[in-house]
């Protein structure tokens, strides 16, 4: 009886470990990558960035609590500057 007891809660950890599918927690979702959140946000603000294939972030213009990325997409190219909780400053360069 008392052996039962303990396999117990180590049986319901390895039926949740495989119900997560691999995940820690089946029902957290992946973040999103910085391209999608870059190309959500220019949107959000009225510009057109169709299917978004590469952002890098520019380390000579990003300064403490200011990030400055080179966002690609398939029609355009945007410098976005990002201060947190402001809307972006957005530069058309192609």
């Amino acid at each position: 009886m008392v052996r039962s007891k303990r396999s117990l809660p180590i049986l319901a950890i390895l039926v949740l470990a495989m119900l997560s599918n691999g995940e820690p927690f089946g029902h957290v979702v992946k973040a999103q990558t910085a391209t999608s959140a870059l190309a959500a946000q220019i949107r959000s603000q009225g510009f057109a960035c169709d299917e978004p294939q590469n952002a890098t972030r520019d380390a000579k213009l990003s300064k403490p609590d200011y990030d400055v990325w080179v966002l690609t997409c398939k029609n355009a190219t945007y410098r976005i500057g990002r201060y947190p909780d402001l809307a972006a400053k957005v530069e058309k360069l192609k």
